[in-house]
């Protein structure tokens, strides 16, 4: 098979459907960003959880005068709270707990005005309302229900709650709209390859005749069916770079640029965890329109 008559008539195909190029080029443009984009959260979603995990704490509140309930008549008593503290650094719990910290009324306050600075509400909020509480950090985080079973129902202690339960939600939040992100990018790829078989398909009904005297002189179906294969491939790859290139982008100038900046607690998706990415984004690409046109120009030459 000659190389050079091959990619000659694959360039003078994607001249003759220069419109139809286009559109592949774009169609898989939009569908690799949106894999690429559902690849981002998912690695985004893992780093997270790897760096909130492990500062998850359990949080032991104390009862409060301003909340009363069946379980707290008043506000914990001195001896209660060093009951609770006792029982924290018995034999039994000890091996749990990596360390804890007392937080009273007044560092309570504190904290919270640091957390909702800039929100009216703190405006209204004094040091009694807010509950003590012993924060405590496990060796194991997926250990916590240990601290509930024994701190849970001594004197004074309002509840034990898990920091956890709390991130769980959020990832859960997260994760939905990651798979939708990535359920969106599966449709765009059945519509990428839908159009690129069209598209093939039409390709070589306007050739009928070149296809007609190339069997005719004796070619194979694999010479005709090449330079077809070829022109899809070479659409298809200019759209997985320019996705490729986005994803990128939005590491770059979004991520790194912007929530970065914003957010300097939390760490982001960096450029060489993106670049792993972008692979996967150029072998989808060409995988797919080497599939797809395949197929396509396969069944028209069995017509």
């Amino acid at each position: 098979m000659r190389l050079g008559l091959v990619l000659s008539e694959a360039g003078s195909g994607l001249r003759r459907n220069f419109s139809m190029v286009v559109s592949i080029v774009l169609v898989t443009f939009v569908s690799l960003t949106f894999v690429g984009v559902a690849a981002l959260m998912q690695l985004q979603i893992g780093q997270m959880k790897g760096f909130w995990y492990d500062k998850a704490q359990v949080a032991v509140y104390l009862c409060n005068d301003a909340v009363q309930n069946s379980n707290c008549p008043s506000a914990a008593t001195t001896d209660e709270i060093a009951a609770v503290k006792t029982a924290l650094s018995s034999a039994p719990v000890k091996t749990f707990v990596k360390s804890f910290r007392f937080e009273d009324h007044q560092l309570a306050y504190t904290n919270f005005k640091k957390q909702f600075k800039g929100n009216p509400v703190a405006d209204y909020v004094t040091p009694d309302i807010l509950n003590e509480a012993f924060w405590v950090n496990l060796n194991d985080p997926n250990q916590s229900a240990v601290i509930s079973e024994a701190i849970s129902g001594m004197p004074g202690v309002d509840a034990v709650t898990d920091q956890r339960r709390l991130l769980d939600q959020i990832f859960a939040v997260l994760n939905t709209a990651s798979i939708t992100a990535a359920t969106i990018a599966a449709l765009m790829l059945v519509a990428a390859a839908l159009l690129i078989s069209t598209t093939i398909r039409l390709s070589a009904f306007s050739r009928r005749r070149e296809i007609g005297i190339m069997r005719l002189v004796g070619a194979s179906n694999r010479f005709i069916q090449t330079p077809f294969i070829l022109e899809g491939v070479l659409a298809s790859l200019i759209g997985s770079v320019l996705a490729a290139a986005a994803t990128i982008g939005i590491v770059q100038f979004f991520i790194q640029g912007y929530l970065q900046t914003a957010q300097r607690d939390i760490n982001f998706v960096t450029i060489s965890e993106a670049i792993v990415v972008v692979p996967i984004l150029i072998g989808a690409g060409v995988v797919l329109a080497a599939v797809s046109a395949n197929v396509a120009i396969s069944r028209y030459l069995r017509v």
